[in-house]
């Protein structure tokens, strides 16, 4: 279907293109949302008369979109999730839960998310706050406050964790092997001193043997 396109669309075109894409995008998605009108004689002609208050209307969104943007651009937004040792999620973090945790009238079409997220750590995602422009937040998911705390100082907790569960072990081996051979303790040793073996044997008492003619 061959559509104008009445704003911005990302890998579409701009304000006034024409362009053709599936008839089911055009449908469901550019018309209903007032993105872009079918591009027969009449609706181009139409625009070609409302062209400058059309303009003029975009940039006065796209002026409110940078304003508000830039209050957005960099923040955190700290997520609790379920995770294994390994920091892969019980789950995952959608477009929704982001757009929710950010709030502000953000809905979960203006963000940017090629796939859940399925791992612990500060994801940056992209939002949608006009078709020109765009803004970088942050997804701290953690599996604890503390965890998030922690990584928004830059420490990798799955890592520090592993670390400590080896330190832990190296130190129970050590327990361990100071409990086989310790060398404060008694230890007795049998000894044999041939010397006493032989006085002994000198002083034993003698049996006279007696013969008989």
């Amino acid at each position: 279907m061959e559509i104008v396109l009445l704003e911005r669309v990302e890998k579409l075109g701009s304000i006034g293109d024409v362009v053709t894409v599936k008839d089911g995008f055009a449908r469901n998605f550019l018309l209903p949302q007032g993105k872009a009108l079918r591009a027969n004689k009449v609706n181009i002609e139409r625009f070609e008369r409302e062209r400058e208050a059309i303009e003029g209307r975009n940039a006065e969104k796209r002026n409110l979109a940078e304003t508000e943007g830039k209050a957005l651009e960099g923040k955190r937004f700290m997520l609790i999730r379920q995770a294994g040792e390994s920091g892969h999620l019980y789950g995952s973090v959608s477009a929704k839960d982001i757009a929710d945790a950010v709030g502000d009238g953000i809905g979960r079409s203006q963000v940017v998310l090629n796939s859940p997220i399925k791992a612990v750590g500060i994801h940056d995602v992209r939002i949608n706050m006009h078709p020109e422009v765009f803004v970088t937040i942050g997804i701290n998911v953690a599996r604890t406050a503390d965890e998030g705390e922690r990584q928004d100082k830059g420490e990798n907790v799955i890592d520090a964790a592993r670390d400590d569960d080896r330190a832990a072990d190296k130190e129970m081996a050590e327990d361990q092997a100071a409990d086989m051979f310790d060398p404060d303790a008694d230890i007795e040793l049998e000894t044999t001193d041939k010397g006493e073996e032989d006085a002994n044997a000198d002083d034993a008492p003698k049996t006279e043997e007696t013969s008989e003619d």
